[in-house]
Formats: C-alpha cells, structure tokens, sequence
C-alpha cells in the first residue's frame, strides 16, 4: 500500500479536530464543564486521548474553540440561508440575522454558553484560534455589508455589543427577555424588527418601526 499524500493526512486531520470540537459541543452542554473530562470527549470523538493534546493546549482552550466553531457554523448558516438578500437593504439583513443568529444560540444552548462566557471572563481571557478568527471574519464581512466605512472600529463595537447582550440573558435567576435584547441591538444598528428571525415575542411597548434609520 503506497503512503497516504500529504492532502489526505492534512484531510484526516481536520476531521480528527472537528470531531473533537463537536464532541466537546456535546458534552459540556449535555454534563457541564467540570463533569466532561478529556477522556470523555476523546471517547466520543473516536479518537486517542493524546490527540486532544496535540491540537489544543487545554480543556479550556478545547472548549473556546469549539464554542466558536459552534457560533461560525451557526452565523454562516444564518447569512447564507435562502432567500439571500439582495439589493439596497441586503446588508441590514445581514446584520440582523447575525444579530439574532448569536442570540438564538445563547438562547438554545445556555449551559455551553455560560461557560463559555465564563471562561472568557477569567484569567484564560479571549483565545486566539482558526475557529475565532472565521467568526471574525464574518461578523467584519457582515458590518462591512451593512455600510461601515471603518469597519477596524465598528467590528469590535458589534463583537463587544453581542458579548454585552449575551450576558443578560444567561444571567441565573433572573435572564432578561430575548426580545428586549433583540429590541435595544436593533434599535442601535437602526433595523426593523421584521428583519432576520423575528421571535415569536414582541418586546413590550410594540415593535420598532420599520422607518427607523440608523
């Protein structure tokens, strides 16, 4: 049997990593945090236990990567579902279905959302990766969409607005309502609430009006 060519090694392991990062999607939402252990998420990949070392420093460092991931796929799949808008309003679209594509998440997974936040917010702090940096260059694409002339500026105001929206409503005891969080991003950015994936729920006070301008 003639050797494998470097493209199919490199192949293998980028599915060997993806397999590790859905695992631990899996995982630390369905047990939490301290009950996945590295074994756990190594058995559920199919893969060796020492593999997990070879791609990430840590669980924790796993664990931003693969909640990135988690998020890129999910954003992709909101800026790239059909019908794809078009024409004059197509880049407040976009940045609408981010908008909601980020809070649908947080909305859908808060166990794996929280400790994911929580991580950030400790000493490991924001954890440069590839998965981290497709997101980037997402949400860049979807503020440059939307008009921004300075882009380098208003990327991380969206980025840091999105963190600011995703805490409250993972906050125990006590979340504040998706749609009032949807409602205040909206209202900052200018955009009609019809736009993205409106929740069933309209914020209190009525929808924001459709004529609103940035």
């Amino acid at each position: 049997m003639s050797p494998r060519s470097p493209s199919v090694n490199e192949e293998l392991r980028r599915r060997s990593r993806e397999r590790l990062l859905q695992a631990t999607v899996d995982l630390v939402g369905e047990r939490g945090y301290e009950a996945t252990t590295l074994g756990d998420i190594a058995q559920r990949a199919g893969a060796a236990r020492g593999l997990i070392s070879y791609y990430f420093p840590g669980k924790r460092q796993l664990l931003q990567s693969a909640v990135h991931r988690l998020m890129h796929l999910t954003l992709q799949e909101a800026l790239e579902r059909e019908p794809r808008p078009d024409g004059p309003s197509a880049g407040r679209e976009l940045l609408a279905r981010a908008i909601d594509a980020i809070l649908g998440l947080t909305r859908d997974h808060p166990l794996l959302m929280r400790t994911h936040m929580a991580g950030i917010l400790t000493a490991d702090g924001f954890i440069q990766c590839p998965e981290q940096q497709r997101l980037a260059q997402l949400l860049r694409e979807t503020v440059v969409a939307y008009g921004s002339t300075d882009p380098d500026a208003d990327y991380p105001l969206l980025r840091a607005l999105l963190m600011g929206a995703v805490v409250p409503l993972l906050l125990p005891g006590a979340p504040t309502p998706l749609p009032r969080l949807r409602a205040e991003l909206f209202q900052r950015y200018g955009l009609a609430w019809e736009l993205g994936f409106p929740p069933d729920a309209y914020p209190s006070g009525g929808m924001p009006s459709r004529d609103s301008a940035p």
